[in-house]
């Protein structure tokens, strides 16, 4: 068989990697609008479909941020810059013959209605593409496009497991703070239609795609899954301690918090050494990760009653000296007021 080689294409020179993509988003809330934005970002030309009175996160709040043309919802403005908006009634047969036409003048659809509503105002995927086979369609579900449920980020979640391992030992089960199976929904989306993009451009042809969230979820469990299934270990609450690495986690300081990421043994000598206890990392209780993992109760004693003693930042820049992986537990403004304002300019 002969082999043949193809120059990928690219933007043109000084152009984001999208520029000339046009996405019909017809999706709300979170999850796919967070990956329409961030096609957005990339260049995409993004046009959103909202209903009469907008998608329904532009009534989220508190918090609301005042503009030029009022208060708007924090919660819509973090997920939908860089678009375009149309307001279109699907219901009403112009607007869905509206709909169509941007569809067809559009190289991507996104989607996250709950499965059937689009089929029944002939809007569906399918259908979508047998009228434009060069378009590719992302539609995003809970739980996959036959099952009706509606995939609600918290609902997701606590079927994940993920909750299961969130929190204090002796404590419920806990949701993360961030909406993570919207937000890995969002970046799967993303990921999903530039392959399928790619794809088209050695077929010719688009397709349908589908995102699942509970399968983005259930992806994150990593190594608590192979354990699982591998080797028959299920996984607890362990708070802020990792089930395999030892110290890995977070210590009270004289005013705040430090994270501390120690994976192998010579790290652990430098953190002995850097907090003044020496000794330990001769100690055979703690002298490798395992012996670690299985005496971290008296190895936290030890570094608890130390760390309390001087602040964070003093901490960071002794340990950081010598080479220890830690850093400051910030707040969320402290996070987001000291984080470097960097440009990533694309290739």
């Amino acid at each position: 068989m002969k082999h043949s080689e193809t120059t990928p294409p690219s933007a043109p020179a000084g152009k984001a990697p999208l520029a000339g993509l046009r996405v019909l988003d017809l999706s709300r809330v979170l999850a796919g609008p967070f990956a329409t934005m961030h096609l957005a970002d990339m260049g995409a030309d993004v046009v959103k479909i909202e209903p009469p009175g907008g998608d329904e996160t532009r009534s989220f709040g508190p918090p609301f941020v005042e503009g030029a043309d009022g208060a708007e919802s924090a919660y819509f403005l973090a997920v939908n810059r860089g678009k375009r908006s149309v307001c279109m009634d699907l219901k009403a047969r112009r607007d869905r013959e509206l709909t169509l036409a941007l569809a067809g003048a559009a190289d991507v659809v996104v989607a996250n209605f709950r499965p059937g509503v689009l089929e029944r105002l002939g809007l569906g995927a399918d259908a979508l593409v047998r009228r434009h086979p060069r378009l590719v369609v992302c539609r995003i579900s809970g739980f996959g496009p036959d099952d009706p449920r509606p995939g609600y980020d918290n609902i997701i979640q606590g079927m994940s497991g993920i909750p299961a391992l969130t929190g204090e030992p002796d404590g419920p089960p806990a949701k993360c703070g961030a909406s993570i199976a919207d937000l890995v929904g969002g970046h799967n989306t993303v990921q999903a239609i530039l392959a399928a993009l790619l794809r088209r451009e050695c077929t010719g042809r688009g397709g349908v795609i589908d995102v699942t969230l509970l399968d983005g979820m259930l992806d994150m469990l990593v190594y608590h899954a192979t354990g699982w299934l591998g080797a028959g270990v299920a996984p607890v609450r362990r708070g802020d301690a990792h089930p395999s690495v030892h110290p890995l986690g977070r210590y009270r300081s004289a005013d705040g918090w430090i994270s501390l990421a120690v994976g192998n043994d010579p790290l652990f000598a430098r953190l002995c050494e850097g907090l003044g206890l020496s000794w330990m990392a001769d100690d055979p209780r703690f002298r490798t990760n395992p012996a670690r993992v299985a005496h971290r109760a008296a190895l936290d004693a030890e570094f608890s009653a130390v760390i309390a003693t001087r602040t964070s930042e003093e901490w960071v820049e002794r340990l950081q000296a010598l080479g220890v992986p830690c850093g400051p537990v910030r707040s969320v403004p402290q996070a987001l007021d000291s984080a470097p304002r960097v440009a990533h300019p694309h290739p």
